[in-house]
């Protein structure tokens, strides 16, 4: 059984014979895309952990493209229905449109093991564990054998819009050159699978010998890293012509460490 956001309200806290609850189905996943609280926030969706595994997508309570003006949102390319309802309960009817785009990406939607949203955001629960990570959506019962624990709170973010996969790689570089400037640093991904557009690893001062971390989730599944492109800039002109490298950059990938 495969839960898409189900009910907060009068379905929260009652008992599990009232609501969907793992004893349901040999294998119960869930998809919580809206579980701030009802009062005052209008969060349609049930917070608590109610499967045998409970994906959080971007924290399970604001989806990523549900803060679009309405009038856009209205306007949708799905059509003035589909855009109408969106605007009204965008953040609930996400969890439909990650499941039907899961269909198509059996590798996508991969879920990570955390406590929470924001130790998954700084990177605390990276890579995936040596059992591997579900995949939220349809192909979530893959997992069924590998669950250790009662629950399993699983955190993963998704784009703004069709397509919502993403895939999350860590990228380490250690810069060279002789002086310190300020300015930010650039990294992209080319691989066997496609390449990802540029993303920021840091900012600020860039100091030669430092290290810099990022997580990044990206748009496509690079798969074999065949190339990676670092591009970093100073943002205003600078009479000396700074010179910076990076001296090393290591990518880790989520999914297979």
């Amino acid at each position: 059984l495969s839960g898409l956001d189900p009910a907060q309200p009068y379905f929260q806290g009652t008992p599990i014979e009232v609501r969907l609850d793992k004893s349901d189905a040999d294998f119960v996943d869930i998809i919580h895309t809206d579980s701030a609280p009802t009062i005052p926030n209008l969060g349609f969706g049930i917070r608590s952990a109610i499967g045998h595994i409970d994906f959080f997508p971007n924290g399970g309570e604001q989806m990523p493209g549900c803060g679009k003006n309405p009038v856009s949102q209205i306007v949708d390319l799905d059509g003035i229905w589909e855009g109408t309802r969106d605007f009204v309960a965008c953040n609930h009817l996400r969890s439909y449109k990650y499941y039907s785009d899961s269909i198509i990406y059996p590798d996508g939607f991969l879920g990570y093991p955390c406590a929470s949203y924001n130790l998954f955001q700084s990177g605390n629960c990276f890579p995936c564990p040596e059992e591997g990570c579900p995949n939220m959506g349809h192909y979530a019962d893959k997992f069924k054998d590998k669950i250790k624990s009662d629950f399993l709170k699983l955190y993963l973010n998704t784009g703004e819009a069709r397509d919502f996969p993403l895939w999350r790689y860590k990228v380490t570089v250690t810069l060279s050159g002789k002086s310190k400037v300020n300015g930010y640093v650039n990294v992209a991904l080319y691989g066997s699978g496609g390449n990802t557009r540029q993303y920021q690893i840091t900012k600020g001062t860039l100091k030669p010998d430092n290290t810099y971390t990022a997580y990044i989730d990206a748009e496509v599944n690079v798969g074999k890293v065949t190339k990676v492109k670092f591009l970093w800039n100073n943002n205003w002109i600078n009479p000396t012509f700074p010179k910076l490298g990076a001296a090393t950059i290591t990518v880790e990938v989520g999914q297979n460490r």
